[in-house]
């Protein structure tokens, strides 16, 4: 009995989707014949997006037999790096763009990759995962965004991943906020290793998040030529709106890092009270335990063996003495 093929969520090709655009008009979905079409033949005033699914292995096939892309967009595919980043090749931009994956929860923090290739007629996106921002982009452009230009799409995948850090941070920010609440209350009970948990995947994030800063001054100082000065301006503004996202996110990962000193240190001094006060009873203790020791030694010559009032003798003794020592430890650890 023949099975159906998986097709990952994409058509035969490796297409997710596609969609034909120009300025101030509705964007129009293209299938991956239209795509192939509209490809050898653009129209001027219009450029396309088109958005591949790399876990289907015909995708980077029919990349290579249509999309006419350099070898460098494939090379960097295979990279073991993936740093994030945007970088010129044969006159066209190449973004590496690591993101979050749709539905991200703090807990779990799964990221991975997004690579694109910008041209003046056409935008290439592909990516193995479903990711957030890439989703809130198509989106964008089904409910009629206007997007005059390709870069101005590239412009807009980095305002929607901002925006995705963003919310990460929100919410990042209100459990640090409730432990912090809970240590002010004396409630630490488990906030100390979810703090150590929630500082791992901010540093995670920040680190594969972070566009790298040499690449970016590169391409903000020499732009391809067929880039527009205003799309320039919104490149260098949102890089700048990513740059304040990820000091935020800096800030609150030194505010968690000193929240679980704090932590540390409280736990420390409740570990140092209990061992002081184990220490007090184990001293206190000590002419007890030598008196009855001394006392039950099954030899002649025992005092007060014989005595009738021996026993309350020996007591008050051991009494006495055990006193004495509380009192001496009790006013060597009054301040002076």
């Amino acid at each position: 009995m023949a099975t159906p093929a998986f097709n990952y969520g994409s058509d035969v090709t490796g297409l997710v989707w596609g969609f034909l655009l120009q300025d101030a008009a509705q964007a129009v979905s293209v299938d991956a014949k239209e795509a192939e079409t509209w490809l050898h033949a653009p129209v001027p005033g219009q450029f396309v997006w088109l958005h591949f699914n790399l876990s289907n292995a015909a995708s980077e096939r029919w990349l290579r037999a249509h999309a006419g892309l350099p070898e460098e967009f494939y090379e960097t595919l295979h990279q073991g790096s993936r740093s994030t980043r945007i970088e010129m090749a044969d006159g066209a931009l190449i973004a590496v763009v690591n993101d979050v994956l749709h539905n991200f929860s703090v807990d779990t923090a799964e990221i991975s990759t997004l690579w694109v290739h910008v041209t003046p007629h056409g935008v290439i996106t592909a990516r193995r995962k479903p990711l957030e921002s890439i989703e809130r982009l198509r989106q964008d452009v089904l409910n009629g965004a206007p997007l005059r230009s390709s870069v101005e799409l590239l412009v807009h995948l980095l305002r929607d991943q901002a925006d995705v850090l963003v919310n990460i941070v929100r919410d990042a920010v209100a459990r640090v906020d409730t432990a912090e609440d809970q240590l002010l209350a004396g409630r630490l009970t488990r906030r100390r290793e979810d703090l150590g948990a929630l500082r791992r995947v901010l540093v995670r994030l920040q680190r594969l998040l972070a566009p790298e800063p040499a690449a970016l001054f590169r391409l903000l100082q020499r732009p391809p030529s067929w880039v527009a000065p205003e799309d320039r301006q919104e490149l260098r503004q949102s890089t700048e709106e990513f740059t304040v996202v990820l000091s935020d996110l800096a800030a609150l990962h030194e505010r968690i890092k000193l929240l679980q000193e704090e932590i540390a240190a409280r736990v420390n001094e409740d570990n140092n009270r209990s061992l002081f006060l184990l220490t007090i009873v184990t001293v206190m203790a000590l002419p007890i335990n030598l008196i009855a020791g001394l006392l039950g030694m099954n030899v002649g010559g025992v005092p007060l063996s014989q005595h009738p009032h021996g026993f309350w003798l020996v007591l008050g003794f051991t009494a006495l003495v055990t006193g004495a020592i509380a009192w001496l430890l009790l006013r060597l650890q009054r301040p002076h």
